[in-house]
């Protein structure tokens, strides 16, 4: 953790369990994978023949700063694995580490084509862009996590768990969450280097101004991973700003509501992108500790609601072998497997590279295994879903003792568009 200037024992404490989260990313371990064989090809012709056997390669954040957030998404694939051996395919897994790097991303996705002969990557990055060129020229099938930068929405091979997120357009989504938590004053924190990081963090103020609230600090070029907060936290004191959301990683976002707290400045709404569920959970109690009381956003179903979905999503976590409270790449991984899994039956499961990918462009009814409960994403129309499942849906939970509580009206809570708005710098 950088430090800048002398801090209390206090706030240096809370460095220590920070550090802690942004390590907690990794702390599961990796799922059980099978390295793809010399002989297999990437095409439909080695797969189709052994039994409708497809090789994935996930393409991850198994370390370096983006861990904390991304670094579990395997441990999804491997629960996914039970969607796709009830739909008759046999899974072979082979991990790309992405170090949080561009160049390695790169790296890691030459070696997931032209080594390991995948046959689609499943991708969970905050530098997904810079492999997703190479990905596209060879017509690599891409399914994943929008988290990164507007590739997802310009590359036809590219398909996301979540819908064709353009952050640059905005909804009402997260002004009208603020307002209805009695917040004044608006302010939001993003990473330079992540598109969409920045993208949100701007959209942030957009969205809260477009609802009646005051527009706070606004910090959208904050160094990724970096957790000398001062500055920022000294910044929304100044202004007023009682309520910001965090568009980057649990050590970010923790470390800004410590630092606010120093200050005595603790914000009425502190919403995190990231650290639901056991990306938290596992960091230990002082990182519980210092956590209480925040909100945290999900796509997905939050477990705590017990829907026939997440029963069935914890339980094939289990018999993965994955243990304790899901994580928000665990919820990616398999939500990626569920959407692979339809575009293969759509296909008749050739696992022809072009075939695959028009089946998954065909899809207008992903519910991601019911994840996204009443709500479906059209994979169809790259326009369809810019700001989110059905006009910029979320749940919303808040965190108090050992329990994720559900937020009344938030579960979920959905905005719409604001028309000729955008959060491009």
């Amino acid at each position: 953790m950088s430090k800048a200037g002398s801090r209390s024992r206090k706030v240096a404490a809370v460095g220590a369990v920070v550090a802690l989260v942004a390590g907690c990313g990794s702390s599961k371990g990796t799922a059980n994978s099978t390295p793809a064989s010399a002989g297999s090809s990437g095409t439909s012709a080695g797969a189709s023949s052994s039994g409708k056997t497809i090789t994935i390669g996930v393409l991850e954040d198994k370390t370096g700063l983006g861990s904390s957030g991304n670094g579990t998404m395997d441990l999804g694939v491997a629960a996914g694995k039970a969607l796709a051996t009830a739909a008759g395919f046999n899974v072979k897994v082979v991990i790309g580490d992405t170090q949080t790097s561009p160049a390695a991303t790169l790296a890691a996705a030459h070696k997931l084509v032209d080594q390991d002969h995948v046959d689609v990557v499943l991708a969970e990055s905050a530098v997904t862009f810079a492999a997703a060129p190479y990905l596209t020229q060879q017509g690599i099938p891409v399914v994943g996590v929008a988290q990164d930068a507007g590739e997802w929405i310009t590359s036809p091979n590219m398909f996301p768990d979540v819908g064709y997120l353009d952050v640059t357009k905005v909804s009402t989504t997260t002004g009208l969450f603020m307002k209805s938590q009695g917040v004044t004053t608006v302010g939001s924190i993003g990473y330079s280097i992540s598109p969409s990081s920045a993208d949100a963090a701007r959209a942030t103020g957009i969205s809260a101004q477009a609802v009646g609230l005051k527009v706070g600090t606004i910090e959208s070029s904050f160094p990724f991973g970096g957790t000398n907060v001062q500055p920022v936290a000294l910044a929304m004191k100044n202004s007023g700003t009682d309520g910001f959301t965090a568009e980057v990683d649990p050590n970010t976002g923790f470390a800004l509501v410590a630092a606010l707290r120093q200050l005595n400045a603790t914000p009425k709404v502190a919403l995190l992108a990231t650290g639901y569920g056991g990306d938290l959970l596992q960091a230990g109690p002082a990182a519980l500790q210092d956590a209480q009381g925040l909100y945290f956003t999900t796509s997905f179903q939050p477990v705590e609601m017990h829907t026939a979905a997440t029963q069935k999503f914890e339980a094939a976590l289990k018999a993965a072998g994955v243990s304790g409270e899901p994580t928000y790449a665990e919820y990616n991984g398999y939500a990626s497997m569920a959407l692979l899994v339809q575009g293969l039956q759509g296909d008749g499961g050739s696992l022809s590279h072009a075939a695959l990918i028009a089946s998954l462009g065909k899809i207008t009814n992903f519910d991601a295994a019911g994840l996204l409960g009443s709500h479906t994403l059209n994979l169809n129309d790259r326009a369809a879903s810019a700001v989110g499942i059905d006009g910029g849906c979320t749940y919303i939970t808040k965190l108090q003792g050992k329990t994720f509580n559900l937020v009344p009206g938030a579960e979920p809570i959905c905005g719409q568009e604001i028309p000729g708005k955008s959060a491009a710098a």
